[in-house]
């Protein structure tokens, strides 16, 4: 029975989770836990222990008499999860392009045409392929706190770059930028891995920036409206 709970949690987490990065469920919205237990066909229990999770990792939060509710969108809380990102990403990414292994660089190859693949037939996975290709990039050299650590600024970065960026053609883009640093991180070139890293994640915030200004002139809670 337990096995059965835990697996019905997990997939209702993994659902719950897309609509949310997709903005299929906005922002601001709060979840309705009825409708959802009976959209997914799951009892109370497993979609309470999935909507705990996605408090945890930042996506929902709880009030009182209000229940969940989908976190809102902040220019606040983008800079600070970018700004970690940087901290983080091109160093953890060039250490690891020095200590990979053969295996580990042929993963890192096979998540990357994997993403390749998803985006060139409608980007469907493409929020967990993103994560487990720049995850591949850093788990060579990445202890488990600081993989936990970047998957989880990938979560919550995920939300912005898919609501405002994905009209933008940043797609193309990314996937020209991922293929430039795979090659140089398979080459070992732990500079040029760290500057292209860097200036990776650099030219999504600076593009994010300009589409959160263009939605709101101050830098407080925006609210999406849901994607079509």
């Amino acid at each position: 029975m337990g096995i059965i709970a835990r697996t019905l949690s997990d997939q209702a987490f993994e659902i719950i989770r897309g609509k949310i990065l997709k903005g299929e469920i906005a922002p601001g919205t709060p979840v309705r836990q009825e409708a959802i237990a009976i959209d997914l066909g799951v009892s109370k229990i497993p979609l309470r222990e999935a909507l705990g999770r996605l408090e945890q990792e930042g996506l929902l939060s709880s009030q009182p008499n209000r229940g969940f509710v989908v976190r809102p969108l902040s220019a606040d809380e983008a800079e600070e999860i970018f700004a970690l990102r940087l901290k983080l990403e091109p160093e953890a990414t060039a250490r690891s392009a020095a200590l990979a292994t053969d295996m580990e660089r042929e993963a890192a190859t096979v998540a990357l045409r994997m993403l390749n693949d998803d985006m060139e037939n409608g980007g469907h996975q493409s929020e967990t392929l993103n994560r487990a290709f720049h995850v591949a990039l850093i788990r060579p050299a990445g202890g488990p706190i600081t993989v936990q650590l970047v998957e989880r600024l990938h979560v919550l970065a995920e939300r912005y770059v898919h609501v405002h960026l994905s009209p933008s053609g940043r797609n193309l883009r990314a996937s020209r930028e991922h293929n430039e640093l795979l090659k140089a991180w398979k080459k070992r070139e732990a500079d040029k891995v760290a500057m292209l890293s860097t200036r990776h994640i650099e030219g999504t915030l600076k593009d994010l920036r300009k589409e959160l200004k263009s939605a709101t002139p101050s830098a407080g809670v925006l609210r999406v409206a849901k994607a079509s």
